[in-house]
């Protein structure tokens, strides 16, 4: 063999590597790993004689120049991964005059995608519309699938949603007839983007779910890019906290990947998450960082958005607005000629916004109508800040009627919004959206000291989720399955904490599959329907034939106010501190706790008693005595704001021996009472004893001999099971078992039955709620009060599902006063007294008794 001819065939084999490393090299970039998918190529140019200083393709033989535009392509993509697009960019110019005819498609595309990359939008849709009618023909399909993706998120970044479906459905198509589940993951996971802007949050977050099924057999690595969108969908809802939790494991990830383009929009969301959550400071740190890194990617429009959190970070805390103003103005007009319009409309508003802090109105007023108002591209966000600025506006200019006008109609689009919701857990987040208007409304309503109007945006501010109609969800095996899992898991774990041993293992998983539940119940959407919100004449009636009172509560500047209807009027009365009262009813709970079922030395327990005179004395002093001359001598239906919700009233001196009903506004008492009081069906009530609670037995025992033909649930048939199916429509349930409130995973407050837990989340499978509902132990009365005043825990699930009334504690409970409160309960109940007059007098021998009557007395 000749010199000549061994040197052809070492190039041969060098070309044959060449393409291996090529091959190597897309795998890795697919699969989220572009410093690797780097090396590859890098490794396969080398092989080609590829000299990276030489400005011309000449170093490469004819016969190999295609494979190595393919490698520069494909290297270029992969650097602009890195956030090295103008880097990229560069070698495709190296690339160009080495592309075979064939391969002139994915060049275009290419080009198309590091240009939008640096979101120069209008060039970049003029190269992929050239690229796709070229690339219909191509060998490989996949490769017109990744550029209709690609061009997909062009149209779905500049609000082209019916264009940006087209594109990914064609993909998905595509990507299905191939076998490619990787892009078909990524197709789904972009129409689920398309449903995130239309506003159909349920259908989203089905979509990405079907997308992380995909990507986690195809390319884990690309679930974080999937959990930055999941994000954006979550605060849509309101969710903020669980939006931090997802960017968090996002950015970990994407900084492990060294995936800089990923890393920057992560930062930007947990920037906008931040704010959110109600921590600016935070906010504006991540939007620096968001905005150095695009600053150095060349992506002037991704930078402007994140000069737009710092801004409105900057806004959030600003005693003096009025400077920001000129700077949104700028702002504005950047992110415009960016192809922005969203964005610059927000930024208008800031602007508005802050020319109404300083009194500017004319000024506010021309930022206001440089926005375009309503169009299907329109946010719902930027919708809501619309009509807040108008509301200010029309403050400011002396308009009140106009400015309720606006917040009314922002409020109900807020209520459209949770009505297409089916899960609890969104519909009481959704409430988060509408915070800044109905502070504004109340705002408003008080400083014109009508008690009516307080009262209606009271009613229209607060616990609206109890007005939409609540959804069962369908039927799910695999949801099913997890929920098995969780029930047998959770009743091991309970099982080894009462034998003094811990396995955080399975705590561990419990988590995992607590997170899973719950992420599956927002899939469902919701029905669209709402319960009117009832008139003041309406209530006032009821409240008067049934000789009750009722005490709206609010906090404004911390000070409390109260609306009070009573005797047919409505007043509006000063109260005292709301920190004050906040703190002891924070500090009565634990002093309760303390006190429950402990053997205390003496001077101890007495000690733990003083204070709980104490605080009960400052909320007499705070709440209670302003209120005295207008409560009557009849019961009390207490509407409390935020931490006053846990306060057990009837240990209030001017309350005890009082029917007092607490609720979470006045609709959802009166649509509670107007169910009727529970009275005795044609079965007997259903009573169940929990395993380890030393009087659990004895008390249903004895409380089923005032119901005949009462069989109680007992010992191993009290099991989760047999307690829904007894659950499901009955008239009455006790349940005495040992519950959890759990703060951080609402779903899961839990009652411990005979094989495991039942949940707040099984409630929600009822298809007809019971009537009434009696927990006697531990503190399932607490609830995690969300903005809006949204209630959510074991009680709070079963007034959602449509449980006319709950008696609850909401603190520990002792065993020995349990069982002689119940009893009474129950003989005042088959005396005829309705439940709140029942436990009213039940709870009068116990000066320490924690058990509320939720829902209607």
């Amino acid at each position: 063999m000749s010199s000549a001819e061994r040197g052809l065939l070492k190039a041969d084999r060098a070309a044959s590597r060449a393409r291996e490393a090529y091959q190597r090299g897309l795998r890795a970039g697919a699969a989220g790993r572009p410093a690797v998918g780097a090396r590859h190529l890098r490794a396969g140019l080398l092989l080609l004689s590829w000299d990276g200083d030489r400005p011309d393709a000449r170093q490469v033989r004819e016969a190999d120049r295609a494979v190595a535009a393919r490698l520069l392509i494909s290297l270029a993509h992969l650097e602009a991964e890195q956030g090295r697009t103008e880097y990229g960019l560069a070698l495709l110019d190296r690339a160009e005059d080495m592309t075979a005819a064939d391969d002139r498609g994915i060049l275009l595309s290419q080009r198309a995608l590091l240009l939008l990359r640096t979101w120069r939008v209008s060039e970049a849709l003029r190269f992929f519309d050239e690229a796709v009618p070229l690339l219909k023909g191509y060998a490989d399909a996949a490769v017109l699938a990744r550029v209709l993706l690609n061009r997909g998120v062009l149209h779905l970044n500049t609000g082209a949603v019916r264009r940006a479906r087209a594109d990914f459905a064609w993909c998905e198509r595509l990507a299905a007839a191939g076998g490619h589940s990787l892009i078909a993951a990524k197709a789904a996971h972009n129409l689920g983007c398309c449903d995130l802007l239309a506003g159909d949050i349920p259908a989203a977050l089905r979509l990405f779910n079907v997308a992380a099924d995909g990507f986690q057999h195809s390319a884990p690595d690309w679930l974080p890019v999937l959990a930055t969108d999941k994000a954006h969908a979550l605060l849509a809802v309101g969710l903020a906290d669980d939006a931090v939790s997802e960017l968090g494991g996002a950015i970990a990830s994407f900084r492990r990947q060294r995936l800089d383009q990923d890393l920057a929009q992560a930062e930007l969301a947990l920037s906008l998450a931040a704010l959110a959550a109600g921590t600016p400071a935070v906010a504006r740190r991540w939007a620096a960082a968001a905005q150095r890194r695009f600053r150095r990617q060349g992506n002037d429009a991704c930078t402007c958005l994140a000069e737009l959190t710092r801004l409105r970070s900057r806004f959030a805390t600003a005693r003096r607005p009025g400077p920001l103003a000129g700077e949104a103005v700028l702002l504005a007009g950047r992110l415009r000629r960016c192809g922005l319009r969203n964005d610059a409309d927000l930024a208008e508003l800031i602007a508005a916004r802050a020319l109404i802090a300083v009194g500017r109105p004319a000024e506010a007023r021309q930022r206001i109508a440089a926005t375009r108002h309503g169009g299907p591209a329109t946010s719902l966000e930027i919708s809501l800040l619309r009509r807040l600025a108008r509301a200010e506006l029309a403050g400011l200019e002396g308009r009140p009627s106009g400015m309720l006008a606006e917040l009314r109609s922002g409020l109900a689009m807020v209520q459209a919004r949770r009505g297409r919701l089916g899960s609890v857990d969104l519909q009481t987040g959704a409430g988060a959206l509408g915070a800044d208007l109905a502070a504004a409304g109340l705002r408003q309503a008080l400083d014109r000291r009508s008690a009516p109007l307080v009262f209606a945006w009271l009613e229209r501010s607060r616990a609206q989720a109890l007005r939409v109609r609540p959804v069962r969800p369908p039927a799910d095996s695999q949801a099913a399955e997890v929920l098995a899992e969780l029930r047998q898991l959770s009743y091991l774990i309970r099982k080894a904490e009462l034998n003094g041993h811990r396995d955080p293992a399975a705590i561990g998983r419990r988590a995992t599959l607590q997170r899973e539940i719950r992420e599956r119940s927002w899939q469902a959407a919701g029905l669209g329907e709402a319960a009117d919100r009832v008139s003041l004449g309406e209530i006032t009636a009821v409240l008067g034939s049934t000789d009750q009172s009722l005490i709206g509560i609010l906090a404004r500047d911390g000070r409390m106010h109260a609306v009070v209807l009573s005797r047919g009027t409505a007043r509006l009365v000063g109260l005292g501190d709301f920190e004050a009262a906040a703190e002891a009813a924070l500090r009565l709970v634990a002093d309760l706790d303390t006190l429950a079922g402990r053997r205390l030395p003496t001077r101890l327990a007495e000690v733990i008693r003083e204070s709980i005179r104490r605080q009960t004395d400052v909320l007499t002093a705070e709440i209670v005595a302003p209120l005295r001359s207008w409560l009557g001598d009849g019961g009390v239906v207490i509407v409390p704001t935020g931490a006053l919700a846990s306060i057990p009233w009837n240990m209030l001196p001017d309350l005890r021996g009082r029917p007092v009903t607490v609720c979470p506004s006045a609709s959802s008492w009166l649509a509670a009472s107007r169910r009727g009081p529970p009275s005795a069906g044609p079965a007997p009530p259903l009573l169940v004893a929990g395993p380890d609670l030393a009087h659990a037995t004895g008390e249903v025992t004895e409380i089923a001999k005032i119901y005949p033909g009462c069989r109680p649930l007992l010992a191993e048939a009290a099991t989760v099971s047999a307690t829904l199916r007894g659950l499901d429509g009955t008239w009455m349930a006790h349940l005495a078992a040992h519950g959890h409130h759990d703060r951080e995973n609402f779903l899961f407050s839990r009652l411990d039955l005979a094989d495991g837990p039942l949940m707040a989340y099984d409630i929600q499978q009822l298809t007809a709620a019971p009537r009434q509902v009696i927990l006697s132990a531990c503190d399932v009365g607490r609830s995690v009060v969300r903005p809006g005043e949204e209630l959510l825990g074991f009680t709070a699930a079963l007034l959602h599902v449509g449980t006319a009334t709950v008696i609850s504690s909401v603190a520990r409970v002792a065993d020995d006063a349990a069982v002689g409160t119940m009893t009474g309960y129950h003989r005042g109940l088959a005396a005829g007294a309705r439940p709140a007059r029942a436990l009213a007098e039940a709870v009068l021998p116990e000066p320490f008794s924690p058990f509320i009557c939720f829902g209607a007395g």
